[in-house]
């Protein structure tokens, strides 16, 4: 089975998150950049297939060498290999155009991405990859297990969690759950050796164009000041009167 995982290179949660010329354009300076965690819980569940069901893993991102170091920890945890598309992520049905080349040049069985990344929270990538592809999809995934070309997969739905079974190729968004946080891989010293050692292939943007582009951005209002109030009383008067609550 081939496995195909995409990663979006994302910053850091605690990173300060600053905007340049005219808080037109994102400021990366001071900022660490991470495998997006929706992705890595995906990278985890098809490292389990390798080592369990002898798959090959292979990671995927868009954008520009900035984000080598990012495939490099992804090939540090096992992946086999890695490709990186040379544009920079900017709109998310030119990614899923990238991607969806991708595929088509190398023929996964089992495409693997996060539902969302938390920079952008599009959550758009995955089932326009599907659509693209003609593939079968499943968002929201929990859990996931493979039998020959079988699939079984639970998802989360409103009030509960619904089980399906699909054929592959299949397109997988996955989420906590698919596997659990404790599981998650930290690369080791001989891991982050050998990723030294492994493929890295960098292709050229199939997409001439996009469809979107950011006009600004505009961090949220500040939080306000701190009232402590030591008196029942008038706190009630103020989560009536004030904060309007009760």
């Amino acid at each position: 089975m081939k496995i195909l995982v995409c990663i979006s290179h994302v910053p850091d949660t605690t990173s300060k998150i600053n905007f340049t010329e005219n808080d037109s354009k994102f400021d990366s300076n001071g900022v660490q950049f991470v495998i997006n965690p929706y992705d890595e819980f995906a990278l985890t569940r098809a490292m389990w297939f390798k080592e369990k069901q002898g798959a090959t893993v292979t990671v995927v991102t868009v954008g520009n060498a900035t984000t080598e170091p990012t495939l490099r920890k992804a090939l540090a945890i096992g992946a086999d290999d890695a490709i990186r598309v040379n544009t920079e992520a900017t709109d998310g049905f030119a990614v899923a155009k990238e991607l969806a080349e991708v595929v088509k040049t190398n023929a996964y069985d089992l495409i693997l991405a996060g539902k969302e990344s938390i920079d952008y929270n599009g959550g758009m990538v995955p089932g326009m990859l599907a659509g693209l592809l003609d593939y079968s999809f499943v968002n929201a995934c929990v859990g996931l297990e493979i039998e020959g070309d079988k699939a079984t997969i639970q998802r989360e739905i409103d009030g509960g969690k619904e089980i399906l079974s699909a054929n592959l190729p299949l397109v997988i968004a996955g989420q906590k759950g698919l596997v659990e946080e404790k599981d998650l891989k930290i690369p080791n010293m001989r891991g982050i050796m050998m990723a030294r050692q492994k493929k890295l292939t960098v292709v050229e943007s199939f997409v001439k164009e996009t469809s979107t582009s950011s006009v600004s951005f505009e961090k949220p209002a500040a939080k306000s000041a701190c009232k402590i109030v030591d008196n029942v009383d008038e706190l009630i008067s103020l989560l009536h009167n004030e904060a309007k609550v009760i």
